[in-house]
């Protein structure tokens, strides 16, 4: 159903009309009103409006292609606002409110005030002096720059073809992004995005009119125009005690920017797991240089896309793989969701190298160790498609968009090595106002200290410990989105409830449970079935099942039960088989896992199993199938799927791709009993810096993958993440 209709209008109109064209005044606020429901078409008719009241809605913006060429007076305080350059066409708009927008900061005010040329009041405050430094004095300054760097450094090319200027047009705007320096570095964003402005236009001001007629649609999409954010996090100053006496640690915000950098440690990854399993050598860590293919972009100390380039297309090919496996005969097929039959196609689309140490653009030791996407469900716009993804490693969190391949935030910690992150959603209670769904962003590591960002709102706004030891993994309840478990080295997963957040970031932390595993806990995940009573465990040392019921007094507990596997049997002197470095749910009862060395990926069902147990401390996984896998001995190459598709995906120790697509074809194999080949091993795609060849296979760490399998991220342990783009075959 509209919510705004000709009648509404109407009706809203102050005065009272009887005819679009005839409004002046018009009060639309509190109707919760979304983009979508702004019809173009009928206000476009309000041509003698003046003054418009859109707050307290949910707009991300006001919708494109409209025009109110009266309008003075627009407010939009109180809504989702995070589109400022949607308000470009209201030319003749005098007084702005955008007050209680979480996510408009100082850049988006300067970019307001620049594009509305009459505005003179904004948040009910006069910028007049403001205004004209913004317009003239600072956008003079930042222009005789820019045209210093041209002449200096640049000129047209001669013949003027479409692809000579499009690439001189990218280079100098990127040129001028990265040496024009003016302003704070809280301005930063809008700064780019005015010098990126400039450099365009003036570069079009030298095109002779009769080559610019013909040859003046020229590529921008991988301009820095300032989507970028960079946030260094400051632990908030507050006595440390030990994590069973911090049961309630009541956090508020702080954001401090910190420069100097703190001498780092060992990683515990590399020095606390496994100490008597082959780990990966040392050729591996050199990351050397060989055979040109194509150029990449040479890094910059933005950390911007700098690996983003043309890749090598390959042929993927499949490789067969000796393993041994026990199989069940007697498969459900249910278990599995039904997926499509067609193939799905993916190519590299992205490399980028964004989490150098020190900016450090020849930085390929810094091991990356997790990745995320942003759940679409917690967007402000829930039709829009997962692009976001969240990855971690080094001392740097970096939210990229897989489609530009823009760094998008980066969040920097010095001397922290982060191994693991999670999203969530939690209410935020706002005066005078609904309270609102934010998407949050935790991420953890070798300091133990659990840091929470709102990433729509370029904030780092709190943290707590829930370690003495290094944080190895974190998981959000999908049951109750409030609800964090961290899993560390000294053996033990913590339950925590971070509640819920007001408007100032105040938030308040509760130890819930302390769950004691036998080593270090790798991944974590709660069944969709029974989300509130059971987790699962994968570490070091087995797979642990765990009570997670909270109507009991018992806050420390010890497993449940272990699920052991037939590869268990296969032990010997230097390998008990235990370690299980893969592990994630395929559907709500299918769930694939590995141990390291196995050889192998076990596919089996959580339901069977759990119904096996009649209380006993070990019980045997109900295998449905095995997967043939790379036959390597470097651990911690763990896996994930896409349940809606079907897919599973693993990498190994030469930056492949393993692909799984179980289809009705492939899920009648299950019944042979033996291991079931890949679907497609999708070879690493042999990126190139310019003048230094090609950079050879890493391991690849980890996985993920967008809901609707549109984007798959690889993380290697050679500080280079890989998108990959789902295409039509």
């Amino acid at each position: 159903m509209e919510k705004v209709t000709e009648k509404v209008l109407l009706e809203k109109a102050t005065p009272k009309a009887t005819q679009l064209e005839q409004i002046k005044c018009l009060n639309l606020s509190r109707l919760g009103l979304k983009d979508k429901d702004l019809p173009v078409h009928l206000l476009s008719r309000l041509t003698s409006l003046e003054k418009l009241d859109l707050s307290g809605n949910m707009l991300l913006g006001m919708p494109a292609g409209l025009s109110l060429t009266s309008l003075r007076v627009l407010d939009c305080s109180n809504n989702d606002m995070e589109d400022i350059e949607s308000l470009q066409s209201l030319t003749a708009l005098e007084e702005l409110s955008l007050e209680d927008n979480l996510y408009l900061t100082l850049n988006d005010q300067h970019k307001a005030i620049f594009l509305l040329p009459k505005l003179r009041i904004f948040n009910g405050k006069d910028i007049s002096p403001m205004a004209n430094h913004i317009r003239h004095v600072t956008s003079g300054i930042l222009m005789k720059r820019v045209v210093e760097i041209w002449e200096t450094s640049f000129k047209l090319p001669n013949p003027s073809t479409t692809e000579s200027l499009a690439k001189v047009e990218k280079n100098f705007v990127n040129d001028a992004c990265l040496r024009v320096k003016y302003g704070p570095s809280s301005l930063s964003l809008y700064t780019k995005w005015r010098i990126a402005m400039i450099a365009r236009e003036y570069f079009h001001s030298l095109i002779p009119t009769n080559v610019k007629d013909s040859q003046l649609n020229t590529d921008t999409q991988n301009i820095p125009t300032g989507t970028e954010e960079e946030v260094t996090l400051t632990p908030v100053k507050r006595k440390t005690t030990d994590v069973e006496a911090e049961s309630q640690i009541r956090c508020t915000p702080k954001r401090v920017r910190l420069c100097a950098q703190t001498p780092t440690k060992d990683s515990p990854r590399k020095s606390s797991r496994l100490q008597n399993t082959p780990q990966k050598n040392e050729k591996a860590q050199a990351s050397p240089l060989r055979g040109a293919v194509r150029n990449l972009a040479t890094p910059t100390k933005q950390q911007r896309t700098s690996l983003k380039e043309s890749v090598k297309q390959t042929t993927p090919q499949k490789r067969p793989t000796r393993t041994h496996s026990k199989t069940e005969t007697d498969t459900p097929q249910e278990t599995i969701k039904t997926v499509s039959e067609e193939p799905v196609c993916l190519q590299p689309l992205h490399v980028l190298q964004c989490h150098s140490k020190n900016d450090d653009h020849d930085d390929f030791k810094t091991q990356l160790w997790a990745c995320a996407f942003e759940p679409a469900a917690y967007k402000c716009d829930g039709g829009k498609l997962e692009s976001t993804v969240a990855t971690c490693g080094g001392e740097s969190v970096c939210l990229i968009d897989c489609e530009t391949g823009n760094v998008l935030k980066k969040y920097k910690v010095p001397g922290e090595e982060f191994f693991s992150l999670a999203w969530t959603t939690l209410l935020m209670s706002l005066e005078n106002s609904a309270a609102r769904h934010c998407s949050i962003l935790a991420a953890a590591g070798r300091r133990g200290v659990v840091k929470l960002i709102h990433p729509m709102a370029n904030l780092a706004f709190g943290e707590f410990r829930a370690s003495r030891r290094a944080i190895s993994i974190l998981r959000f309840s999908p049951h109750q989105s409030s609800h964090l478990f961290s899993g560390s080295y000294d053996g033990k997963i913590l339950m925590w409830d971070i509640g819920g957040i007001d408007s100032n970031y105040n938030f308040k932390v509760s130890q819930l449970l302390v769950l004691d595993t036998s080593s270090t806990p790798l991944h974590l995940a709660l069944p969709a079935s029974s989300a509130d009573k059971h987790l699962i465990a994968a570490c070091d040392d087995g797979l642990q099942c765990f009570n997670i019921q909270l109507n009991t007094n018992v806050q420390k507990r010890s497993m449940q039960m272990e699920i052991t596997f037939p590869v268990y049997e296969k032990k010997d002197k230097t390998n008990n088989f235990r370690t299980i470095d893969g592990f994630c749910f395929l559907s709500d009862d299918v769930v694939a896992s590995k141990s390291h060395m196995q050889g192998s990926i076990y596919l089996w069902s959580w339901s069977r199993t759990l119904a096996s147990s009649s209380g006993r401390k070990k019980v045997s996984a109900a295998i449905l199938a095995e997967l043939q896998w790379s036959n390597t001995e470097v651990p911690y190459l763990s896996l994930n799927a896409c349940p809606s598709h079907g897919f599973v995906v693993c990498g190994d120790e030469e930056g492949r791709l393993w692909t799984y697509h179980l289809t009705e074809q492939m899920k009648a194999k299950f019944k042979s009993g033996k291991p079931i080949p890949t679907t497609e091993v999708l070879e690493w795609p042999s990126p190139v810096r310019a003048g230094l060849g090609a950079v050879d296979g890493p391991s690849i760490n980890s996985v993920a993958m967008s809901q609707d399998l549109r984007y798959l991220v690889a993380l290697s342990d050679r500080n280079m993440v890989v998108v990959w783009k789902s295409v039509v075959s």
